[in-house]
C-alpha cells in the first residue's frame, strides 16, 4: 500500500479509538461533533448550532382532517394532503354535502363514495391514483360536475345514471373508448384529452365544448350533428383531413396533426379562432369567407406566399392576430417579414405574440 493511500485510511484499531472518543464527546457535549482530517490525522471539535422548529410542517392523519368540520357542511376541500382512504374521512356524517374536492391526493379506491351524501353536485378527484370507477358513483344522480382527470382509469363505466352532468373531465387517463354518455342531454363540456382514443363516437347531442387533444384519432367523424358545439380541440392526433365539421363552431384547434389542405371550412362560417399550427399546409385557401375570424394561428407549416395572405385575409376586418412564425414567409424573409405582414394586413394588431407598433 502506498504512503498516500495510508494517509487516507484508518486502521481498525484507530477507527475503534476514534469512535470511542466521539461517543464520549457526544455524551459530554451533545451539541458538538468531531471532524477528522484524513490527510493529517488531526481531529477538530466543531460546535453545532441546533435551532428548534416551532412550526413543524405536519399533515394530520386522514381521520383527523374532517373532525372539526360541522355536520352541516356543504363544501369540503382537502387538497394535496396525501389522503389514501375515503373511509377514514367519515364523510357520511355530512348529510348536506354538495361539493367534495379531494384533488392531488393518493386515493386508489372510491368504493366508500356510497356513504357520501346523495345531495352531491360536484366531485373533484383530479390527480389521484384511481383505477376503477365504483358502481356506487352511479348513485350520485344530482351530480352536475365530475372531474376524474389525471388518474389511471381505463373504462368510462358506472357513470351512465349521471344524466344531470353538465361538465365531465377525464383528462390524462388510459381510456380507449367513449361510452355510456350518448344519452347525457345536459352535458355541455367533455374533456378527454391525453387518453388512448382512436375514434370519435357515442357523443351526447348538446355539447358546447369538446376537448380531445393528445389521443390517436385519425378521422373527424360523428360530430357534424353537434349543432351546439362551439369549441372543438383535437390537437396532437393523427388527422390528415378536415371534414365533417359541426356548423356552429367558433373555435377550432387542430394543431400538431398531418393536415395538408385547408378545406371544408365553409361548413363552419362562424369561426373566430382557427389554430392550424404544426401541420403540413403549404397553401392558404378557403379562408376569405370567415368574416368573423379574429385569430389565425398558422405557425410551422409550409406557407410561403404573401399574395395568398393578402387574397385570403386582407378582407377579414375583424382579424386581429396572426401567427406565421416558422413558415417560409418568415424563415426566408427574417428581416422584412413583420413589415410585409403589416403592409399586407393593416388591420392586424399582433404578429407572432408581439403587438404591432402604430
Amino acid at each position: 500500500m502506498s504512503d498516500k493511500k495510508e494517509r487516507h485510511t484508518l486502521s481498525g484499531s484507530e477507527y475503534e479509538d476514534s469512535e470511542d472518543e466521539f461517543t464520549q464527546q457526544q455524551k459530554q457535549e451533545p451539541n458538538t461533533t468531531t471532524v477528522l482530517d484524513t490527510l493529517t490525522g488531526v481531529k477538530t471539535t466543531v460546535q453545532q448550532q441546533v435551532i428548534d422548529d416551532f412550526n413543524p410542517d405536519q399533515i394530520d392523519a386522514d381521520e383527523d382532517l374532517t373532525v372539526d368540520l360541522p355536520d352541516g357542511s356543504e363544501y369540503i376541500e382537502l387538497v394535496h394532503l396525501k389522503i389514501q382512504f375515503l373511509e377514514d374521512l367519515h364523510l357520511g356524517r355530512f348529510k348536506n354535502l354538495k361539493v367534495l374536492n379531494l384533488r392531488q391526493n393518493l386515493i386508489e379506491d372510491i368504493h366508500d363514495i356510497k356513504n357520501v351524501s346523495d345531495e352531491l353536485e360536484d366531485i373533484d378527484l383530479y390527480d389521484n391514483r384511481i383505477k376503477h370507477i365504483s358502481k356506487h358513483l352511479n348513485e350520485k344522480t344530482k351530480l352536475t360536475n365530475l372531474d376524474l382527470s389525471f388518474n389511471l382509469i381505463k373504462n368510462m363505466k358506472n357513470i351512465e345514471a349521471l344524466t344531470n352532468l353538465k361538465t365531465l373531465y377525464f383528462i390524462e387517463n388510459k381510456i380507449s373508448q367513449i361510452q355510456n354518455i350518448a344519452h347525457f342531454t345536459n352535458l355541455q363540456v367533455l374533456e378527454l384529452g391525453g387518453n388512448r382514443l382512436t375514434k370519435i363516437e357515442n357523443l351526447p347531442p348538446n355539447l358546447t365544448q369538446l376537448w380531445l387533444g393528445k389521443n390517436n384519432i385519425s378521422k373527424l367523424e360523428n360530430i357534424s350533428h353537434l349543432t351546439k358545439l362551439k369549441v372543438l380541440s383535437i390537437q396532437s392526433n393523427r388527422l390528415t383531413k378536415l371534414e365533417n365539421l359541426p356548423p356552429n363552431l367558433t373555435e377550432l384547434y387542430i394543431s400538431h396533426n398531418g393536415i395538408k389542405t385547408l378545406e371544408n371550412l365553409e361548413q363552419c362560417p362562424n369561426l373566430e379562432i382557427l389554430d392550424i399550427t404544426s401541420n403540413f399546409i403549404t397553401k392558404l385557401e378557403n379562408l376569405n369567407h370567415l368574416t368573423q375570424l379574429t385569430d389565425l394561428w398558422a405557425s410551422y407549416n409550409g406557407i410561403h406566399s404573401y399574395k395568398e395572405v393578402e387574397e385570403q385575409l386582407s378582407g377579414l376586418k375583424d382579424l386581429d392576430t396572426v401567427y406565421f412564425e416558422g413558415n417560409p414567409l418568415q424563415t426566408q424573409n427574417v428581416t422584412s417579414y413583420r413589415r410585409k405582414i403589416k403592409l399586407t394586413l393593416p388591420q392586424i394588431q399582433k404578429i407572432d405574440a408581439t403587438y404591432v407598433r402604430a
